[in-house]
C-alpha cells in the first residue's frame, strides 16, 4: 500500500515537472515564433513527444490559456490598484485599457485566438475574455454614471476595440508612432472630455 502510494505521488510529481517544463518552452517559444509556432515543434524542444503533449494540453487554446494564467493574475492585479487608488472613472477606464491593451500583446498574433473565444464558447480562452470584457464593463459604466464616457458605447465593444489596436501593432504599415495614435482614437471614440479640454488630450502621441 505504502509503495503504490509513493508510486503515485512519484506519477503526479513527474506529471507536474512535465507540465511546468512544457509551458516555460512554449512561452520562450512563442515569444520568438508568436503563436502560430508548430505546436509538434514546442514537444520536440521540450524534448517530449507530441502525446505527452496532447495530453497535458490538448489544443493551442488550452495550451495558451495556461501560459496567460500568470499574466491574468497580473491584470486582476492591476484591476483592483486602479479601483483602490484612481478616483476618476474617466482615467480608470483608460488606465484599465491601457493595461488590458499590455495583456493582449503577451504573445505575437494574441489577438486573433482572443477575438475567436468570443465566438466560440467552448474554447479554454473564452471564460478569461467574457471575465475582462465584464470589467471593462463595470468600467465604463462607473464612467458613463460621471459624465465621462458616451452613454452608446458598450464594454464589448471596447474589449474588441483593443484588440484590434493590438493587432494594428503588429501591421506591416506600422511604426512607432502608431500605438499611441491609435490608442488616442480609440479614448476619442469612447470619452466624453471634461469641460475646456479635448478628447483622449494627453494621450495622444508625443
Amino acid at each position: 500500500m505504502g509503495d503504490a502510494a509513493t508510486g503515485e505521488r512519484r506519477q503526479r510529481t513527474d506529471k507536474q515537472r512535465n507540465r511546468t517544463h512544457i509551458l516555460e518552452v512554449a512561452e520562450e517559444f512563442f515569444a520568438e515564433q508568436g503563436i502560430t509556432g508548430s505546436m509538434d515543434a514546442i514537444a520536440k524542444r521540450a524534448g517530449v513527444g507530441p502525446g505527452t503533449l496532447y495530453r497535458h494540453f490538448p489544443n493551442r487554446e488550452a495550451l495558451l490559456a495556461a501560459l496567460l494564467q500568470a499574466r491574468d493574475e497580473q491584470l486582476v492585479a492591476r484591476r483592483a490598484a486602479i479601483q483602490h487608488e484612481v478616483t476618476d472613472s474617466r482615467a480608470a477606464l483608460a488606465l484599465w485599457l491601457q493595461a488590458l491593451g499590455e495583456w493582449v500583446t503577451a504573445f505575437d498574433g494574441m489577438p486573433e485566438p482572443l477575438r475567436a473565444a468570443l465566438t466560440e464558447g467552448t474554447s479554454p480562452l473564452a471564460i478569461t475574455c467574457q471575465g475582462f470584457v465584464t470589467t471593462t464593463e463595470d468600467f465604463l459604466q462607473a464612467a458613463q454614471r460621471d459624465g465621462g464616457a458616451k452613454s452608446w458605447v458598450r464594454g464589448r465593444d471596447l474589449f474588441l476595440s483593443t484588440l484590434a489596436t493590438a493587432w494594428a501593432h503588429g501591421a506591416a504599415m506600422a511604426d512607432d508612432s502608431s500605438p499611441a495614435a491609435l490608442v488616442s482614437l480609440m479614448r476619442s471614440g469612447w470619452e466624453t472630455p471634461a469641460p475646456g479640454t479635448a478628447p483622449g488630450s494627453g494621450e495622444g502621441p508625443p
